[in-house]
């Protein structure tokens, strides 16, 4: 990559702090020397790694090769990964948000509450600067409540809409609360929302729906979305704190340049990032173009999305963006890991 001014400014001068997305070590480390503090991985990434650069990764899997396969194989190779990371990263802590490495749980069985608590429990083990990654689902945000409340770092991911961040800081605040109570520290916590990922469903629901959008209007659906989701989390004051993630373009990072949130950063959109010259802004206060947003709003699906009370918690798991992402983590990662 480089030396990225943007990067380094965006996490040394704004409130904004950059986590890498990619369990590549060589990245991870270029990513390091450009401000990076953290890492996000999902099984889609683990796998990629593995595959990708098997001499990086030979002495950590050699214990898990004897391993049958199965689900306690995909979540060896999870956890030897991000463990392995999250040692490294130890080093990067310089405050609050930083310091971490993300581990997500099995994408298979998002409806499986007890499942998800036990493997984050293992995870946990794993290293104390480990985030466990949870589906925001009705299950997941059980779960992720409950992980909260024994002082574990959770990550409410798979999460699309300003409804899902909302119901994931308000089952932090619960978690941490009754961490407190119990002589327990609460860990971090964190609210995805997948500002690209939603752009990705929202441009196939548009020509599903026959709506003529702009690919320019698109791309200000997740920014939208996730603007208007900050917007309620600093007024309510969360402790939780959001993670645009599964970015397409430069302009899902400087769009939100200077906001209190964790950015997870692909090295696709690093490199586009190098492309921005100076001068630099803060513009998370600058709304999305109203006329936009009515025009957006055309589409059933993004007002789900944008909508505070756009879906229940019922209705997180059947939400069209949640049901690719799973299937996606859970085909193209977990499955293959688990061979």
């Amino acid at each position: 990559m480089g030396q990225n001014e943007y990067l380094r400014w965006l996490s040394s001068e704004t409130p904004s702090i950059y986590w890498h997305d990619s369990a590549n070590l060589t990245a991870i480390e270029e990513a390091i020397r450009n401000g990076a503090t953290g890492v996000t991985t999902n099984p889609f990434l683990v796998q990629d790694t593995l595959a990708g650069s098997p001499d990086d990764w030979e002495e950590d899997m050699a214990a898990v090769k004897t391993l049958p396969p199965g689900p306690e194989k995909a979540e060896a190779k999870i956890a030897a990964v991000a463990g392995r990371i999250a040692k490294r990263m130890e080093r990067e802590h310089r405050g609050f948000g930083t310091g971490y490495c993300c581990a997500q749980t099995d994408p298979t069985r998002p409806g499986d509450a007890i499942r998800m608590i036990e493997q984050a429990k293992r995870y946990a083990a794993a290293a104390p600067n480990l985030v466990i990654k949870l589906p925001s689902t009705k299950a997941g945000l059980l779960a992720y409540e409950e992980c909260a409340a024994l002082g574990m770092n959770v990550c409410a991911t798979v999460s699309f809409t300003v409804a899902q961040t909302l119901a994931a800081a308000e089952a932090y605040e619960r978690g941490a609360a009754r961490a407190r109570q119990n002589g327990i520290t609460p860990g971090l916590g964190i609210a995805v929302l997948m500002v690209g990922r939603l752009d990705d469903y929202l441009r196939d629901s548009a020509a599903d729906y026959g709506l003529d959008l702009s690919e320019a209007e698109i791309t200000k659906a997740g920014l939208a979305a996730i603007k208007r989701a900050y917007k309620i989390f600093c007024e309510r004051e969360y402790s939780c704190i959001l993670m645009p993630a599964g970015c397409r373009c430069a302009e899902h990072i400087t769009e939100l340049a200077g906001a209190r949130m964790i950015f997870s950063i692909a090295p696709k959109i690093e490199r586009m990032l190098m492309e921005c010259k100076p001068p630099f802004q803060e513009v998370i206060r600058e709304p999305v173009d109203e006329k936009i947003i009515s025009r957006l709003s055309k589409l059933p699906e993004f007002c789900k999305a944008y909508e505070p009370d756009g879906l229940a918690v019922s209705e997180f798991i059947g939400y069209g963006a949640t049901n690719r992402t799973i299937n996606q983590f859970s085909e193209c990662g977990w499955n293959l890991l688990a061979r």
